[in-house]
Order: C-alpha cells, then sequence, then structure tokens
C-alpha cells in the first residue's frame, strides 16, 4: 500500500536534538539564582528561552520543588522535561505540575561505553553550506564539511567534525560520549563547541584562535582550544 495516497495526519519520527542539561546540586535557592545569573550572563542570547532538562539526581531530599523551578524560570530558561529524580514524592509533585520525567541514564550510558569500543567506521561527507536551522548528525560516523557552517546550524557526529571553511554555528563532536574525538576547522567563529557533553560558548573562546584554524579536543573533562 502507497502511504503517499493516504491522508495520515500525524507522523512520528525518530530524530536527533542537542538538549542541555541542568543539574541542581543544592536546595539553596538564593545559591541557584545567582549561579544561573551568572551562567545567563556569560552569553545572554544563548541562554535565552533555551530548553533544558533538570538533572535530580544531585538534588538534597525535601527540596522546595516549586521554588527550584520557579528560580529556573524566572532565569529566561524552558524546562522540558527531568531526568534521574529518584524522590518518589517530588516524582509525583514534578508529574502534577505537568512535566515528563525521563528514564534514568544508566542504559544510556551503558550504550555510551559499548559505543566507545567500537570503532568508528566511516566518515560523512558534505560539499554544501550548512545553513542557518540546519541540523547534520553523522551516525558512529566523522562528519566533514568542505565549506562553512553557518550561524544557527547545528554539526553533531559520534566521531570527530572536520569544517574546511568557516565554522560559524554549533558543533558537537563524541555525541554518545566517546571524549577522545575532536573538532576541526579552518576558521573558528562557533557559537558552542561540544566534546562528550562537555561544552564552552563562543564567549569563552580565546580572541588569538577566532578565525583561525583550530582543533578542539577535551582533557581532565576541559574543553581545549589550540591553533593549528
Amino acid at each position: 500500500m502507497n502511504l503517499k495516497s493516504i491522508n495520515i495526519p500525524i507522523k512520528l519520527k525518530g530524530s536527533v536534538f542537542t538538549t542541555l542539561v541542568l543539574y541542581i546540586c543544592s536546595n539553596n535557592i538564593p545559591l541557584i539564582n545567582d549561579a544561573l545569573k551568572k551562567k545567563v550572563q556569560e552569553s545572554p542570547n544563548f541562554f535565552h528561552n533555551a530548553p533544558i532538562i533538570l538533572n535530580l539526581s544531585l538534588l538534597p531530599k525535601n527540596s522546595n520543588w516549586i521554588e527550584i523551578k520557579k528560580v529556573v524560570f524566572s532565569n529566561g530558561f524552558s524546562i522540558i522535561g527531568i531526568s534521574e529524580c529518584n524522590d518518589l514524592k517530588l516524582k509525583n509533585k514534578i508529574l502534577s505540575s505537568g512535566l515528563p520525567i525521563f528514564s534514568n541514564t544508566e542504559n544510556f550510558t551503558h550504550a555510551q561505553k559499548e559505543i566507545k569500543k567500537k570503532e568508528i567506521y566511516k566518515s560523512i561527507l558534505y560539499n554544501q553550506t550548512i545553513r542557518s536551522g540546519q541540523t547534520i548528525y553523522a551516525k558512529k560516523s566523522d562528519l566533514i564539511v568542505v565549506n562553512n557552517a553557518n550561524k544557527g546550524s547545528e554539526l553533531i557526529a559520534d566521531g570527530n567534525i572536520h569544517v574546511y571553511g568557516q565554522l560559524s554555528g554549533r558543533a558537537l563532536a563524541g555525541a554518545h560520549g566517546d571524549n577522545t574525538r575532536k573538532i576541526f576547522c579552518q576558521y573558528l567563529k562557533a557559537e558552542l563547541l561540544s566534546i562528550s557533553g562537555e561544552y564552552c560558548l563562543i564567549d569563552s573562546i580565546p580572541k588569538n584562535v577566532l578565525n583561525k584554524a583550530a582543533q578542539i579536543y577535551l582533557k581532565n573533562n576541559n574543553i581545549y582550544i589550540k591553533k593549528i
């Protein structure tokens, strides 16, 4: 049967999105507020209305969920869901507030380790410019762009990322947890750089490296940027 000939009102498909995960490690509301304000000030355009997932695995028991949610929203973030909430009472409060709770990440962490054991077996090549709003995902592969990646674009790879042009959008290598992966580009002007979940924003890129050929890698859970 040809599905194109049927009037289907919806279609459900898998996709790849990058979402920031905010770990709440304290129940001190003023302290959380100050930390969020400081983070937003680092890059207000990036964090304004940014969708986030709250990870509550480090949240102390008997915390005030209503105040925590309020302080996160008041700093301009949009909470799209909760992960790793182990407190049953808190879970019920969150669900009654209308937010979804995602499964714990044990299985995902195991999958990350399995991917690390496997060799990245191919590269995906793009010759055209990656436009604003466009997301390219190289699953279990390196991603090679022989052109520019415009501001507002997103490059994601389980392997390394190579951009033989200007990198102005976001680049996320080692997307499934491989912290040995790197990002290479000819002209660095990225909005966000991430390797294995660790990230830095354009405001944190040293000025002497901007618009230069560079490599980005992870060491001791910190992003390093080095001119080539």
